[in-house]
């Protein structure tokens, strides 16, 4: 039942307290309208007694006090869902913003869904390949998985979600069964721009749901934009029976805007000033993604964050480490090196990458390779550092091979175009180009049969 009131007592910035309400609930959608008939929507933030705090979608500015009434509508924040979903473009309250019709519903979703019941869940076990060989090959994406991307200022992220975007696919029967939303939160009108003229470019906007916020938007939709995309997935993975790959950039906006409320409502902070809910809140977003039993489709995720100087103990970095499967880390060092993706292949970590590789899913020597070429860089980087405080000739001949192998891995296996698209067998055929620099004998993780099977022979 629809509620109106002439009870708003103050203003202050974007929140606003209702006196004498009745009935009101947390997260309640509401409309202000001015005396002009200009209707501005908010949300119930806090309701205490018979007193409610809403947060204002838009600014202020103008509101009258005594001649505005406001109206509560008896729901929460609820996305218009369909399979004509897929090609669009939209804001980051969930409107289309790409000229088209708006979407014909199929229903409407409350966007603050549930995270995953446990028992409900399936365990994550098949490749998705996103085409870049730093991933597919060492830090292994597995359907219905949760892997972050940790990035820094001023690294090419952005770049790097948009070829994952476009690249990304399961293989198999699944295949044409794939779809990807995509929420670029908190960014510039530039960046947004990037995005939706990518994916145009390469038709991957044809699977692709977009959700933009950009950085001059309210706070408060901010923090809408990533649940949008959620419910946008769930409804395509869960009811259309789709694969979807979420990819949210970036992370540390979300965690910003959300500083920014709990600020305006004088809680009291934790670390950094993030509320001290900012566990629990980005758990409610992350644990929406995964495999439900008797489910055919899936919600896979990855996270797109920027350490603020470049610190992985940060509170946002640091949380999001306990409670995903692993990360992805981006390296300055190598990015100064020409690097792209600047991908630092040893601190990264894909705690489920085991189960996505091997017979029927990659191919019989992936876990072999992956191991045997993990264990050859990181020596490989230690004899580089020992040859730049001792000096070449300190080195063995099998260490100076090493050396060599660190450095092509970077250049060959790392790096790679923009728009290099490499298949999984490309990556792993590339890995044992690499490993056939170094001794036969070196060549202890990977099984006998396996080295005389795919081992280049070398001539002469």
């Amino acid at each position: 039942m629809i509620r109106e009131y002439r009870t708003i007592q103050e203003i202050n910035g974007p929140l606003m307290v209702v006196r004498k309400v009745q009935g009101v609930t947390y997260d309640e959608l509401a409309e202000i309208e001015l005396p002009d008939g200009t209707i501005r929507r908010c949300k119930v933030l806090e309701v205490n007694g018979d007193n409610a705090v809403v947060q204002l979608f838009e600014a202020s500015a103008g509101i009258n006090l005594a001649q505005s009434k406001i109206r509560f509508l008896g729901h929460p924040l609820q996305l218009a869902v369909s399979g004509d979903m897929l090609g669009r473009v939209f804001n980051g309250m969930g409107r289309p913003i790409d000229g088209g019709p708006d979407i014909m519903a199929d229903e409407y979703r409350d966007i603050n869904g549930l995270p995953m019941n446990p028992a409900a869940r399936d365990y994550p076990n098949e490749f998705i390949q996103t085409g870049i060989s730093s991933i597919d090959g060492l830090n292994t994406l597995v359907r219905g998985q949760k892997l972050p991307i940790f990035s820094g200022s001023g690294l090419p992220h952005a770049a790097l979600a948009a070829q994952i975007a476009r690249q990304a696919k399961v293989l198999g029967d699944d295949a044409a069964n794939f779809a990807v939303v995509f929420a670029a939160i908190g960014i510039t009108f530039e960046e947004s721009d990037f995005f939706v003229q990518e994916f145009r470019r390469t038709g991957a906007i044809d699977r692709t749901v977009l959700f933009t916020n950009l950085a001059n938007d309210p706070a408060v939709e901010r923090i809408a934009t990533p649940r949008m995309a959620l419910t946008a997935a769930e409804y395509l993975a869960f009811e259309k029976g789709m694969h979807v790959l979420v990819i949210l950039t970036d992370i540390t906006n979300y965690a910003e805007a959300l500083r920014e409320v709990s600020a305006a409502k004088k809680e009291v902070p934790g670390r950094r000033g993030y509320p001290g809910y900012l566990y629990t809140d980005l758990a409610t977003m992350y644990e929406r993604a995964g495999r439900q039993l008797g489910k055919s489709g899936s919600i896979t995720m990855i996270p797109i964050l920027t350490m603020p100087e470049d610190d992985k103990t940060h509170p946002i970095p640091d949380l999001t480490g306990y409670i995903t499967e692993g990360q992805i880390i981006l390296s300055r060092e190598l990015y100064r090196k020409g690097v792209n993706p600047p991908v630092d292949v040893l601190p990264s970590l894909s705690r489920l990458k085991d189960k996505g590789v091997g017979v029927g899913k990659t191919r019989e020597d992936h876990a072999g390779t992956m191991n045997q070429l993990f264990a050859a860089y990181s020596t490989g980087k230690e004899n580089k550092e020992l040859m730049s405080i001792l000096g070449e000739a300190a080195l063995s001949p099998t260490d100076l091979q090493y050396a060599k192998f660190a450095d092509e891995f970077e250049k060959r296996y790392v790096s790679q175009g923009v728009d290099e698209n490499r298949s999984v067998i490309e990556t792993l055929d590339l890995g044992w180009e690499l490993l056939s620099l170094l001794p036969k004998a070196e060549l202890k993780r990977i099984k006998p049969e396996y080295i005389e099977k795919y081992l280049p022979k070398k001539e002469g």
